[in-house]
């Protein structure tokens, strides 16, 4: 039997927001570890958006009948997951606009 969690840690499951730093290195330790934790608490922020907008379509589709509602709930989700994706991509952007600059 073959665990998963075996070897890993917390950095491996956090590692996956943390930006890489590239030209960016650097920083000090305390800047990285604030810009990665206000990563986190915005993803997060992002991910309750679009579970608010599912539940808010769902309501509104099902329950209510308001499809004003349930559109505004689409919108809610395609808002958060954007937000999660661009706050994911800003480490990768950030060093791209950087190595172009160069």
């Amino acid at each position: 039997m073959i665990l998963a969690a075996e070897k890993g840690d917390i950095t491996t499951i956090i590692g996956g927001i943390a930006p890489n730093w590239g030209p960016f290195g650097s920083l000090g330790n305390e800047a990285k570890i604030m810009i990665e934790v206000i990563m986190a608490v915005a993803i997060l922020i992002c991910l309750g958006i679009a579970i608010w907008g599912a539940a808010k379509q769902r309501i509104g589709a099902t329950a209510l009948r308001d499809t004003f509602s349930a559109e505004q709930g689409k919108g809610l989700i395609v808002a958060g997951l954007t937000g999660v994706f661009i706050i994911g991509s800003l480490g990768t952007l950030f060093t791209i606009v950087y190595g172009m600059a160069v």
